[in-house]
Protein backbone atom coordinates (compact mmCIF):
# COMPACT_ATOMS: atom_id res chain seq x y z
CA UNK A 1 0.00 0.00 0.00
CA UNK A 2 1.46 3.55 -1.10
CA UNK A 3 0.51 6.13 0.87
CA UNK A 4 0.16 9.58 -1.12
CA UNK A 5 0.07 13.11 0.89
CA UNK A 6 -1.16 16.45 -1.27
CA UNK A 7 0.08 19.10 1.15
CA UNK A 8 -1.94 21.87 -0.51
CA UNK A 9 -4.82 20.88 -2.96
CA UNK A 10 -6.47 23.75 -2.59
CA UNK A 11 -3.60 25.17 -4.84
CA UNK A 12 -5.80 23.57 -7.51
CA UNK A 13 -9.61 24.78 -8.04
CA UNK A 14 -12.44 22.51 -6.12
CA UNK A 15 -13.67 21.41 -9.90
CA UNK A 16 -10.14 19.89 -10.79
CA UNK A 17 -10.64 16.10 -10.84
CA UNK A 18 -7.23 14.37 -9.79
CA UNK A 19 -7.41 10.37 -11.11
CA UNK A 20 -6.88 7.97 -9.32
CA UNK A 21 -3.71 5.79 -9.35
CA UNK A 22 -4.01 2.24 -10.47
CA UNK A 23 -1.75 0.78 -7.98
CA UNK A 24 -3.59 0.30 -4.36
CA UNK A 25 -2.68 2.97 -2.49
CA UNK A 26 -4.01 5.77 0.44
CA UNK A 27 -4.51 9.31 -0.88
CA UNK A 28 -4.44 12.12 2.16
CA UNK A 29 -5.12 15.56 0.99
CA UNK A 30 -4.72 18.77 2.75
CA UNK A 31 -6.22 22.22 1.67
CA UNK A 32 -3.08 24.15 3.18
CA UNK A 33 -0.17 22.53 5.20
CA UNK A 34 2.00 25.39 7.30
CA UNK A 35 5.93 24.86 7.94
CA UNK A 36 5.23 22.80 10.90
CA UNK A 37 2.92 20.60 10.15
CA UNK A 38 4.99 19.19 6.87
CA UNK A 39 6.81 16.62 8.39
CA UNK A 40 4.10 14.89 10.91
CA UNK A 41 1.87 15.18 7.81
CA UNK A 42 4.32 13.36 5.46
CA UNK A 43 5.20 10.60 8.21
CA UNK A 44 5.11 6.64 6.30
CA UNK A 45 4.17 8.69 3.30
CA UNK A 46 5.84 7.05 0.05
CA UNK A 47 5.02 9.98 -2.17
CA UNK A 48 4.48 13.71 -1.02
CA UNK A 49 2.39 16.72 -3.69
CA UNK A 50 3.38 19.45 -3.11
CA UNK A 51 2.66 22.92 -5.39
CA UNK A 52 4.17 25.31 -2.85
CA UNK A 53 4.36 24.11 0.59
CA UNK A 54 8.44 23.72 1.30
CA UNK A 55 9.99 20.63 1.73
CA UNK A 56 13.25 21.21 3.36
CA UNK A 57 16.71 19.36 4.11
CA UNK A 58 15.43 19.13 7.74
CA UNK A 59 12.12 17.96 6.98
CA UNK A 60 13.22 15.49 3.99
CA UNK A 61 15.78 13.81 6.32
CA UNK A 62 12.40 13.05 8.70
CA UNK A 63 10.66 10.81 6.16
CA UNK A 64 12.94 7.49 5.47
CA UNK A 65 9.41 5.84 3.93
CA UNK A 66 9.55 8.93 1.09
CA UNK A 67 10.39 7.89 -2.32
CA UNK A 68 8.99 10.61 -4.96
CA UNK A 69 8.69 14.15 -4.36
CA UNK A 70 5.82 15.22 -6.60
CA UNK A 71 5.50 18.59 -7.50
CA UNK A 72 2.17 20.29 -8.75
CA UNK A 73 4.29 22.90 -10.93
CA UNK A 74 6.90 23.43 -13.33
CA UNK A 75 9.36 25.46 -10.83
CA UNK A 76 10.70 22.85 -8.19
CA UNK A 77 12.64 25.97 -5.77
CA UNK A 78 10.28 24.67 -2.87
CA UNK A 79 11.78 21.36 -2.41
CA UNK A 80 15.63 20.34 -1.35
CA UNK A 81 16.76 18.97 -4.58
CA UNK A 82 20.22 18.17 -3.35
CA UNK A 83 19.09 16.86 0.11
CA UNK A 84 16.18 14.70 -1.70
CA UNK A 85 19.37 13.34 -4.30
CA UNK A 86 21.15 12.40 -0.94
CA UNK A 87 18.25 10.53 0.57
CA UNK A 88 17.82 8.43 -2.75
CA UNK A 89 14.34 10.41 -3.35
CA UNK A 90 13.23 11.61 -6.76
CA UNK A 91 11.60 14.80 -7.59
CA UNK A 92 8.95 15.12 -10.81
CA UNK A 93 7.74 18.59 -11.93
CA UNK A 94 4.63 19.07 -15.02
CA UNK A 95 5.99 20.68 -18.08
CA UNK A 96 4.14 21.95 -21.08
CA UNK A 97 0.90 22.52 -19.40
CA UNK A 98 0.57 26.13 -19.56
CA UNK A 99 1.34 26.62 -23.42
CA UNK A 100 -1.67 29.04 -24.00
CA UNK A 101 -3.09 30.00 -20.61
CA UNK A 102 0.46 31.56 -19.55
CA UNK A 103 1.13 33.61 -22.91
CA UNK A 104 -2.69 34.78 -23.11
CA UNK A 105 -2.16 36.38 -19.43
CA UNK A 106 0.81 37.47 -20.74
CA UNK A 107 -0.67 39.62 -24.03
CA UNK A 108 -4.03 40.25 -21.81
CA UNK A 109 -1.92 42.40 -19.43
CA UNK A 110 -0.37 44.39 -22.70
CA UNK A 111 -3.12 44.92 -24.23
CA UNK A 112 -4.94 45.89 -20.79
CA UNK A 113 -1.86 48.57 -20.48
CA UNK A 114 -1.16 49.96 -24.22
CA UNK A 115 -4.72 50.51 -24.59
CA UNK A 116 -5.63 51.46 -21.04
CA UNK A 117 -8.07 49.76 -20.26
CA UNK A 118 -8.31 50.19 -16.32
CA UNK A 119 -8.09 53.72 -16.96
CA UNK A 120 -10.65 54.03 -19.36
CA UNK A 121 -13.02 51.51 -17.59
CA UNK A 122 -12.88 53.70 -14.44
CA UNK A 123 -14.30 56.15 -16.61
CA UNK A 124 -17.01 54.91 -17.90
CA UNK A 125 -18.12 53.96 -14.06
CA UNK A 126 -17.62 57.48 -12.84
CA UNK A 127 -19.40 59.02 -15.37
CA UNK A 128 -16.89 60.53 -17.63
CA UNK A 129 -18.50 59.22 -21.10
CA UNK A 130 -21.50 61.27 -20.31
CA UNK A 131 -19.49 64.46 -19.66
CA UNK A 132 -17.97 64.21 -22.74
CA UNK A 133 -20.90 65.46 -24.91
CA UNK A 134 -19.68 62.94 -27.83
CA UNK A 135 -19.40 59.58 -28.75
CA UNK A 136 -15.70 59.08 -27.65
CA UNK A 137 -12.97 60.76 -25.92
CA UNK A 138 -9.10 61.10 -25.28
CA UNK A 139 -8.37 61.49 -21.18
CA UNK A 140 -5.61 58.54 -21.83
CA UNK A 141 -3.11 57.58 -24.53
CA UNK A 142 -3.44 54.24 -26.90
CA UNK A 143 -0.74 52.37 -28.48
CA UNK A 144 -0.79 49.74 -30.68
CA UNK A 145 1.07 46.38 -30.35
CA UNK A 146 1.35 45.98 -34.20
CA UNK A 147 5.10 47.38 -34.86
CA UNK A 148 6.64 47.55 -31.00
CA UNK A 149 9.59 45.84 -29.71
CA UNK A 150 9.15 42.94 -27.64
CA UNK A 151 11.75 41.68 -25.48
CA UNK A 152 11.55 38.51 -24.12
CA UNK A 153 13.09 37.29 -21.14
CA UNK A 154 13.64 33.38 -21.04
CA UNK A 155 13.64 31.22 -24.18
CA UNK A 156 11.85 27.97 -23.21
CA UNK A 157 8.54 27.12 -24.46
CA UNK A 158 6.35 29.70 -22.70
CA UNK A 159 8.75 32.17 -24.28
CA UNK A 160 8.81 30.51 -27.76
CA UNK A 161 4.82 30.58 -27.97
CA UNK A 162 4.81 34.03 -27.19
CA UNK A 163 6.93 35.25 -29.77
CA UNK A 164 4.40 33.30 -32.05
CA UNK A 165 1.91 35.30 -31.11
CA UNK A 166 3.46 38.55 -30.44
CA UNK A 167 4.73 37.70 -34.67
CA UNK A 168 0.70 38.03 -35.24
CA UNK A 169 0.14 40.97 -33.48
CA UNK A 170 3.00 42.51 -35.92
CA UNK A 171 5.25 43.00 -33.08
CA UNK A 172 9.11 42.10 -33.55
CA UNK A 173 10.67 39.68 -30.73
CA UNK A 174 13.37 39.70 -29.58
CA UNK A 175 15.38 36.68 -27.06
CA UNK A 176 17.31 38.66 -24.73
CA UNK A 177 20.67 36.60 -24.35
CA UNK A 178 21.47 35.34 -20.41
CA UNK A 179 22.61 38.36 -18.64
CA UNK A 180 26.52 38.66 -18.27
CA UNK A 181 26.92 36.04 -21.54
CA UNK A 182 27.42 36.91 -25.00
CA UNK A 183 27.75 34.15 -28.35
CA UNK A 184 24.87 31.97 -27.28
CA UNK A 185 23.97 31.74 -31.28
CA UNK A 186 21.80 33.44 -33.29
CA UNK A 187 18.39 33.15 -31.45
CA UNK A 188 19.55 35.53 -29.03
CA UNK A 189 19.80 39.44 -29.25
CA UNK A 190 22.29 41.10 -26.71
CA UNK A 191 21.10 41.67 -23.21
CA UNK A 192 21.76 45.23 -22.82
CA UNK A 193 20.43 45.45 -26.63
CA UNK A 194 17.02 43.95 -25.61
CA UNK A 195 17.08 46.51 -22.41
CA UNK A 196 17.80 49.07 -24.57
CA UNK A 197 15.10 48.83 -27.80
CA UNK A 198 12.09 47.08 -26.44
CA UNK A 199 8.87 48.53 -25.88
CA UNK A 200 7.82 45.80 -23.80
CA UNK A 201 9.71 43.73 -21.64
CA UNK A 202 8.47 40.29 -20.67
CA UNK A 203 10.05 38.07 -18.10
CA UNK A 204 9.46 33.67 -18.71
CA UNK A 205 12.27 32.73 -16.64
CA UNK A 206 12.76 30.14 -13.54
CA UNK A 207 13.97 31.46 -10.49
CA UNK A 208 17.31 30.41 -9.93
CA UNK A 209 20.12 31.97 -7.99
CA UNK A 210 21.88 33.54 -11.14
CA UNK A 211 18.28 35.04 -11.82
CA UNK A 212 17.05 36.67 -8.96
CA UNK A 213 16.60 39.83 -9.00
CA UNK A 214 17.98 40.20 -12.40
CA UNK A 215 15.99 43.15 -13.13
CA UNK A 216 17.36 45.99 -10.83
CA UNK A 217 17.79 49.87 -10.97
CA UNK A 218 21.00 49.30 -13.35
CA UNK A 219 18.23 47.35 -15.99
CA UNK A 220 15.98 49.91 -15.52
CA UNK A 221 17.90 52.96 -16.36
CA UNK A 222 19.36 50.96 -19.74
CA UNK A 223 15.77 50.92 -20.51
CA UNK A 224 15.86 53.61 -23.44
CA UNK A 225 11.95 52.91 -24.90
CA UNK A 226 10.39 53.50 -21.43
CA UNK A 227 8.64 49.70 -22.12
CA UNK A 228 5.86 48.30 -20.24
CA UNK A 229 7.56 45.65 -17.99
CA UNK A 230 5.81 42.15 -17.66
CA UNK A 231 5.83 39.28 -15.63
CA UNK A 232 4.01 35.59 -15.56
CA UNK A 233 7.31 33.88 -14.22
CA UNK A 234 8.21 34.35 -10.33
CA UNK A 235 8.34 37.05 -8.53
CA UNK A 236 11.69 37.47 -7.41
CA UNK A 237 13.30 37.66 -10.88
CA UNK A 238 12.72 41.43 -10.18
CA UNK A 239 13.79 44.00 -7.71
CA UNK A 240 10.01 45.02 -6.03
CA UNK A 241 11.17 48.66 -5.12
CA UNK A 242 13.79 49.57 -7.94
CA UNK A 243 10.56 48.51 -10.17
CA UNK A 244 8.41 50.91 -7.86
CA UNK A 245 10.80 53.25 -8.46
CA UNK A 246 11.64 53.49 -12.40
CA UNK A 247 7.90 53.35 -12.64
CA UNK A 248 8.15 57.10 -10.19
CA UNK A 249 11.01 58.01 -12.59
CA UNK A 250 9.89 57.79 -15.71
CA UNK A 251 11.91 54.86 -16.56
CA UNK A 252 9.14 52.59 -17.57
CA UNK A 253 5.63 53.55 -18.48
CA UNK A 254 3.67 50.75 -17.04
CA UNK A 255 3.84 47.42 -14.92
CA UNK A 256 1.46 44.17 -15.41
CA UNK A 257 2.51 41.53 -12.59
CA UNK A 258 1.03 37.87 -11.75
CA UNK A 259 3.95 37.05 -9.56
CA UNK A 260 5.32 39.14 -6.16
CA UNK A 261 8.30 38.19 -4.32
CA UNK A 262 6.45 36.89 -1.23
CA UNK A 263 2.94 35.60 -1.79
CA UNK A 264 0.27 36.19 -0.44
CA UNK A 265 1.68 40.03 -0.55
CA UNK A 266 2.07 41.73 2.66
CA UNK A 267 0.47 45.35 2.79
CA UNK A 268 4.18 46.82 3.06
CA UNK A 269 4.30 45.14 -0.33
CA UNK A 270 6.58 47.95 -2.84
CA UNK A 271 3.47 47.11 -5.73
CA UNK A 272 0.76 46.99 -3.64
CA UNK A 273 0.89 50.09 -2.45
CA UNK A 274 1.15 51.53 -6.11
CA UNK A 275 -1.60 48.96 -7.61
CA UNK A 276 -4.24 50.80 -7.61
CA UNK A 277 -2.45 53.48 -10.19
CA UNK A 278 -4.43 53.19 -13.89
CA UNK A 279 -0.89 51.86 -15.41
CA UNK A 280 -0.49 48.96 -12.77
CA UNK A 281 -1.97 45.79 -13.00
CA UNK A 282 -1.22 42.88 -10.27
CA UNK A 283 -3.17 39.86 -10.48
CA UNK A 284 -2.86 36.99 -8.06
CA UNK A 285 -0.44 34.56 -9.73
CA UNK A 286 -3.46 33.01 -11.54
CA UNK A 287 -1.65 33.07 -15.34
CA UNK A 288 -1.10 29.83 -15.25
CA UNK A 289 -4.49 28.64 -14.00
CA UNK A 290 -7.43 28.52 -16.91
CA UNK A 291 -9.44 25.41 -16.12
CA UNK A 292 -8.08 23.64 -19.16
CA UNK A 293 -4.12 24.28 -18.22
CA UNK A 294 -5.38 23.20 -14.70
CA UNK A 295 -6.70 19.73 -15.46
CA UNK A 296 -4.01 19.50 -17.99
CA UNK A 297 -1.53 20.28 -15.03
CA UNK A 298 -3.84 17.35 -12.85
CA UNK A 299 -3.41 14.80 -15.49
CA UNK A 300 0.35 15.22 -15.54
CA UNK A 301 0.95 15.18 -11.78
CA UNK A 302 -0.86 11.80 -11.70
CA UNK A 303 0.56 10.21 -14.88
CA UNK A 304 4.13 11.59 -13.37
CA UNK A 305 3.53 9.24 -10.24
CA UNK A 306 2.03 6.14 -12.08
CA UNK A 307 5.09 6.19 -14.18
CA UNK A 308 7.03 6.18 -11.27
CA UNK A 309 5.65 3.59 -9.91
CA UNK A 310 6.12 1.45 -13.07
CA UNK A 311 9.43 1.72 -12.92
CA UNK A 312 9.25 4.53 -15.71
CA UNK A 313 9.63 7.46 -14.15
CA UNK A 314 8.91 10.32 -16.32
CA UNK A 315 9.55 14.36 -15.67
CA UNK A 316 12.02 13.75 -13.23
CA UNK A 317 14.39 16.86 -11.94
CA UNK A 318 16.72 14.87 -9.58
Amino acid sequence: MQKIVFLDRATLAPQIKLARPAFEHELVEYGHTQADQVAARLDGATIAITNKVPLTADVIAQLPSLKLVAVAATGTDCVDKEACERHGIKVSNIRGYALNTVPEHTFALMLALRRNLIAYRDDVLNGEWQKSGQFCFFNHAIHDLGGMTLGIIGEGVLGQRVAEIAKAFGMRPLFAAHKGREGLGPLYTPWDEVLATSDVITIHSPLTPQTRGMLAMPEFRAMQRTPLVINTARGGLVDEDALVRALDEGLISGIGFDVLSSEPPGDDNPLMRIANRPNVIVTPHVAWASDEAQQALADQLMDNIGGFMRGAPVNIVV
